[in-house]
């Protein structure tokens, strides 16, 4: 039994869906006590906080351990260098547009939201946004300046580091799977190592917050798994056996960490040995998390799915919808948190028009115009189906 080749639908579904949640995610944050997002309300909620850590703990870590996967494929098709050209465009383009066209604005209102004395118009900061300085240290985030910022595109970034860095060793990495896979299908417990690599990542080198709360390396270790192994049906049948299990740990483990960081100034950062043990239980935790939805949703199914064509449609728009979300969400922010209305009444409303707005610009300003689908990451050529 090797690497299976039908397509993982459940993995697109979840692809999804994460991203869609981000929407919501982060029209809550505008609501957070903790968390510093671009436009705040008045009045926030700790709840806020409880609910977005039970996102984060698995969320961002499905969608690169999809990615490796996707990245086992591409590379089976196009080779070690036709994949690097296709991350380069399909990742590289929109990463560099979005830099010049989306992010300056969120900058741009944070600083009108928190200065109503600022006045200056958005064509003067633009360049202003755009002065940069190198700044190596931090890979792969090498530009840094005064405003400037990766914004939520540090998924983009990442993703697109990890594809290049792979793409010379892939070979290699793929011969080595075959034994890895042979050892998971005689004891499936070992499926439980990559959470010792995950504690120590997030324990040592620190948990980053700009980056859904874990350390960017430790998203490196979920890409790996799903290029080398994710795909294979020993460790698929692994997986399923082992959902419920991992799920219970995985639970346990998060709960765990509950009173760190409830506790602690800032767990991401501390280095008391209590802050260390929280962030290594998060790591942990994350990892039973991910297994075990990850083994859940992939089941035997007797007959298709039902929903085919949304999903497909859903599916195309993945990366576009990414990219535009958090400028619309943070705009729209911005001329909410104004209202004299309910906190649950301008969450409602950040999130309806966000995502009007959002699959809007999809569908009638990027799916339909060939060189604006290529600046958006998706293949130019292709003619568009029908949207659903």
């Amino acid at each position: 039994m090797g690497t299976g080749t039908e397509r993982r639908t459940e993995l697109d579904t979840l692809r999804v869906a994460v991203v869609l949640g981000l929407v919501f995610f982060h029209a809550a944050l505008v609501f957070s006590p903790d968390d510093d997002f671009y436009v705040k309300n008045g009045r926030t909620t700790e709840a806020v906080t409880v609910l977005s850590g039970l996102g984060v703990v698995w969320a961002m870590p499905v969608l690169f351990l999809a990615a490796g996967l996707g990245a086992r494929h591409s590379l089976r098709r196009r080779g070690a260098g036709g994949f690097a050209r296709e991350r380069l465009l399909r990742l590289g383009v929109p990463l560099v547009a979005a830099t010049l066209l989306l992010l300056p604005l969120p900058q741009w209102l944070r600083l009108r939201a928190a200065d109503p004395g600022y006045h200056e118009s958005y064509p003067a900061f633009w360049p202003r946004f755009l002065t940069v300085r190198p700044e190596p240290s931090d890979f792969p985030f090498v530009l840094d300046g005064e405003y400037f910022e990766t914004g939520h595109l540090w998924f983009v970034v990442l993703l697109l580091t990890f594809g290049l860095l792979l793409a010379p060793v892939a070979a290699p990495l793929a011969r080595a799977a075959g034994p890895l896979a042979h050892a998971v299908a005689r004891h499936p417990a070992l499926l439980f190592l990559p959470a010792l690599p995950l504690a120590a990542l997030n324990a040592l080198l620190l948990m980053e917050e700009g980056f859904a709360g874990w350390n960017r390396w430790a998203y490196l270790v979920f890409f790996l798994h799903g290029y080398a192994l994710a795909d294979d049906e020993r460790v698929r049948a692994a997986t399923r056996r082992l959902a419920w299990p991992a799920a219970v740990l995985g639970v346990a483990l998060f709960t765990a960490t509950a009173p760190g960081f409830m506790s602690l100034d800032d767990p991401f950062t501390d280095r008391s040995g209590f802050a260390v043990l929280t962030r290594a239980l998060f790591g942990a935790a994350g990892w039973c998390w991910v297994l075990a939805i990850v083994g859940l949703l992939d089941r035997p199914r007797a007959r298709p799915v039902r929903g085919a064509r949304v999903r497909a449609y859903l599916a195309g728009a993945a990366l576009p919808v990414y990219v535009l979300h958090q400028p619309v969400v943070v705009a729209f922010a911005y001329g909410v948190v104004g209202w004299a209305a309910p906190m649950g009444v301008k969450y409602a409303a950040i999130v309806t028009g966000s995502l009007v707005v959002v699959f809007g610009v999809y569908e009638f300003g990027i799916r339909r115009a060939r060189a604006v689908r290529f600046l958006f990451g998706m293949r130019a050529g292709a003619s568009p189906a029908p949207a659903p």
